[in-house]
């Protein structure tokens, strides 16, 4: 395999790619209940580091749902809890560095997490573990990129956070007694991604977090010595081998870091290029940009069509006020425009009615583009939180045999939604015509998708939503004046919807616009 290389040389325009790297193979990590045994059984094989990056850490979680011990072959046995179990690393192998980068934010949240200052009080006193807080960005913004790395030969990216209320089954079982907070107490159906990867693509993301951790105050870290043991879980069939990984990157401008803005790019360039669909699962869609882009194609006149899985509402009152009024405003603007009815946001429910929480962040393209990452549709993703997404283009010629693999993830993912048998997914989108056809088509029974009904906005809330007060672009736009920021303050394809419908009109709209 050849080295990893850099996509942007001075004096070009901005560019949507950091790097390409190969990866010997990879793999989709659906939904955390699978993410958290596998990441077990890749730490136990690490040999040189384990480096852990990401938005939060809960060191009370259990890596299994239900089991407090495992067993190591045939006598030692180890914890499952999170803080114990990479106590129990750094003892088992004593060379081992452990790195671990969280968002300093969430500093006060292990205020109130009970025995996770006592574990990260016990983490500080082992000289194999470094546990770092992230506070190097502007005000407003976050760290907020998931990925691990270990022994540079072994990396995950995604959307998947070690925290509490993650743990689920791709079953979201409407009343699952194993979803369960550290106190005990339930917590609702999560559904989220990420992926794992093997090769000098694990090298790439090492560079980055390396990087990441300097510009956080951290000393500076080596590389791994290269080794030929792999840290693989045995137990993991990879669906992708020997493919070229695109790697893009969010991060805002800080002290002698310059803004980066890939993601947001590379965005666009992906929505201009859909011919058939745009099958998309993020937690939030309040990006003018994303929505200008997808204007752009459903003005044509035969548009793609966009289907984007969200949660129902955004978890807490903050961000329901700032995600949630953006959403409805920008579907509204998008409906105004949408002739052939092609864009729909949809939500997941359990077979009992309850809303599926969304947390995932990921695009499909032509089944010839999966993109998988920390980055949503909105604002923060693009300019403000350092983020990290890779993709997999089958276009390229290294990637030209796996796009029957992103196919097959596409209809995966679409039956663990619809609640349907995987392989009878290819059938009913054909013998519907599309994606949008087959889910309206289906009975809202036992797990299904329902179209999102748009919220009627109070006066408030349309102010915040409209100039995007809680989700500027820009960290320096916080402290613009209103007049120049917002929804729709520049010429564009989306103009703001006229006030005075009702609610009851809108959800007549809604439900024409999905018969």
């Amino acid at each position: 395999m050849g080295k990893s290389r850099d996509v942007a040389r001075a004096g070009e325009p901005p560019q949507s790619v950091w790097r390409y790297a190969k990866a010997s193979r990879a793999h989709v990590v659906i939904d955390a209940a699978d993410y958290f045994e596998i990441m077990r059984d890749a730490m136990c094989n690490a040999r040189q580091r384990v480096f852990l990056i990401g938005w939060d850490f809960d060191t009370r979680i259990l890596l299994s749902a239900g089991r407090r011990w495992w067993k190591l072959g045939k006598q030692e046995r180890f914890p499952a809890r999170l803080g114990s179990f990479m106590l129990w690393l750094a003892h088992h192998t004593p060379s081992l560095e452990i790195k671990v980068l969280k968002w300093n934010i969430s500093l006060l949240k292990s205020v109130f997490r009970g025995t996770m200052v006592i574990d990260l009080l016990r983490w500080a006193m082992s000289p194999s573990i470094d546990f770092k807080f992230d506070s190097a960005h502007p005000v407003g913004c976050s760290h907020h990129q998931k990925i691990v790395v270990i022994d540079d030969r072994f990396a995950v990216c995604g959307g998947i956070d070690m925290t509490a209320d993650r743990w689920d089954t791709r079953e979201h079982r409407h009343k699952d007694k194993r979803r369960k907070r550290p106190s005990g107490r339930p917590h609702g159906p999560w559904h989220d991604i990420t992926m794992m990867m093997e090769g000098e693509v694990a090298e790439a993301l090492d560079h980055l977090g390396r990087e990441r951790w300097k510009i956080a105050g951290g000393s500076d870290m080596e590389p791994c010595r290269p080794q030929k043991e792999s840290v693989w879980p045995e137990r993991v069939e990879a669906e992708f081998k020997d493919v070229e990984i695109g790697i893009a990157r969010t991060r805002a401008a800080w002290g002698n870091a310059a803004q980066i803005a890939e993601i947001e790019h590379l965005f666009i360039e992906q929505i201009a290029r859909a011919r058939r669909f745009v099958y998309a699962e993020t937690q939030y869609f309040a990006s003018r940009r994303i929505a200008e882009a997808i204007s752009k194609r459903l003005v044509e006149p035969d548009p793609p069509e966009f289907l984007i899985i969200n949660p129902l509402t955004a978890e807490g009152w903050l961000e329901q006020v700032a995600m949630d009024s953006a959403r409805a405003e920008l579907v509204r603007a998008i409906r105004q425009i949408d002739h052939a009815q092609r864009f729909r946001l949809m939500v997941p429910y359990t077979s009992g009615g309850t809303p599926i929480y969304v947390h995932a962040k990921l695009m499909i393209v032509d089944d010839e583009i999966l993109r998988i990452g920390s980055a949503n549709m909105n604002n923060r993703s693009l300019g403000l939180d350092s983020e990290c997404d890779i993709f997999i283009d089958t276009t390229r010629p290294a990637n030209a045999h796996v796009q029957d693999q992103v196919t097959a993830l596409r209809y995966s993912l679409l039956a663990e939604h619809c609640g349907v048998a995987e392989e009878d997914m290819p059938g009913l989108i054909e013998q519907h015509g599309s994606m949008l056809a087959m889910i309206a088509a289906l009975p809202q029974v036992g797990k299904h998708l329902r179209p999102l009904e748009l919220p009627e906005l109070n006066e408030v809330e349309e102010v915040l939503a409209d100039n995007a007060v809680l989700d500027p672009e820009r960290p320096d736009e916080m402290f613009d004046p209103i007049a120049r920021r917002g929804l729709f303050r520049r010429r564009g394809l989306l103009h703001k919807p006229k006030r005075g419908q009702t609610a009851q009109k809108n959800r007549i709209k809604a439900r024409s616009m999905n018969a």
